[in-house]
């Protein structure tokens, strides 16, 4: 396998990411009738007297078991929602925006998978999700650890299962994430791109949630005996954007990721020959085979932090290297700080 080209976040050229994107595909709309379209009138039937309900009908409010055709319609609602997905997935009559983002994939299939491992294996708890606005643009950036990215998938739950507004997280990855079969497919599904200020730049100005973790693979392959220690965040180009946008940066922390892959040593030849940054060495992996991939059940807490605003800011400071260097070094103290916190706080890795 070629070695994957990964261009950092930081590097603020133009790259023609472009080329990489689907095309944006529209379904039809939904057709309706017209508001104040008179029907047919129908005559009013009188309600059945007393004595028209059978004595074995208990009534309403006394424990008497529900109704039956309010099961079977709750049956066939679902039954005529999951059909009627399945024609418009085999028709091709559904939306995915310009980067791919499919939503309605997203929120009926992908969460669904996604759910389970959050809330019953990880049994993630969820902090200060009041510090993300409601509407409009704001990029989060988070610490990055446990040698498989679960740590951005467990932060897209967080933020839709939790946030009042049901918002969706849109994360910026590496270009190796999209050089992988099905890998590729599906981040882009689940609203994933590429890792540049081109791509970030036009999310937010389009409203969007976006995330980042500057760490990037220094964050995620760093070793076991390093955890929690946060690595360089780069010349601080998630800073830049923000700047440019106006919008707010709020520090995320999570707990828990570190100890799913315990990275105890780096098979550096064997990831140069397969193209990979790094081949991680675990307590279980590669020794028990596919079982070895199983992540480690620890207990996750994920931390969002108060905003920093920058539309106070002129529009030069985004060019400003003193300015983003100061708020690049503020978000990372704020972001190790919690960690500190939180770990103080824990009371197990697992329980």
């Amino acid at each position: 396998m070629a070695d994957a080209k990964v261009i950092p976040f930081d590097d603020d050229r133009s790259r023609g990411s472009a080329a990489q994107r689907p095309s944006r595909r529209r379904g039809a709309g939904n057709r309706r009738g017209t508001a104040g379209e008179a029907g047919p009138v129908r005559e009013v039937q009188p309600l059945p007297t007393r004595a028209a309900v059978p004595a074995d009908v208990p009534a309403a409010g006394k424990g008497g078991p529900p109704a039956e055709p309010h099961g079977d319609g709750g049956l066939e609602r679902r039954v005529a929602s999951g059909l009627s997905f399945l024609r418009r997935r085999l028709t091709g009559d559904y939306e995915v925006d310009d980067f791919g983002y499919d939503e309605e994939l997203t929120d009926q299939v992908l969460m669904s998978l996604l759910r389970p491992v959050y809330e019953k294996y990880f049994r993630v708890e969820v902090k200060g999700v009041e510090n993300i606005p409601v509407e409009g643009g704001a990029l989060i950036v988070a610490n990055h650890s446990g040698t498989l990215p679960l740590d951005g998938l467990m932060m897209q739950v967080a933020v839709h299962d939790h946030h009042p507004a049901d918002r969706h997280l849109r994360l910026l990855a590496a270009d190796l994430v999209f050089v992988l079969p099905v890998v590729n497919e599906l981040a882009r599904k689940l609203g994933h791109t590429l890792a540049c200020a081109e791509d970030a730049e036009r999310l937010l100005a389009q409203g969007e949630l976006v995330g980042v973790m500057p760490e990037g693979f220094k964050g995620i392959g760093k070793p076991f005996s390093e955890r929690y220690k946060l690595q360089r965040f780069g010349r601080g180009g998630f800073v830049s954007t923000a700047l440019r946008q106006g919008v707010p940066i709020i520090p995320c922390s999570v707990v828990g990721a570190e100890e799913i892959y315990p990275m105890l040593g780096n098979a550096k030849t064997l990831a140069r020959l397969l193209g990979f940054p790094y081949f991680p060495l675990t307590p279980t992996f590669p020794w028990l085979g596919p079982l070895g991939a199983i992540p480690l059940p620890t207990k996750w807490t994920i931390q969002f932090g108060e905003p920093i605003p920058t539309d106070g800011y002129p529009p030069e400071a985004a060019d400003d290297p003193m300015l983003m260097f100061n708020l690049t070094d503020q978000v990372r103290e704020q972001i190790q700080h919690t960690l500190y916190k939180l770990l103080v706080q824990r009371r197990s890795v697992f329980f």
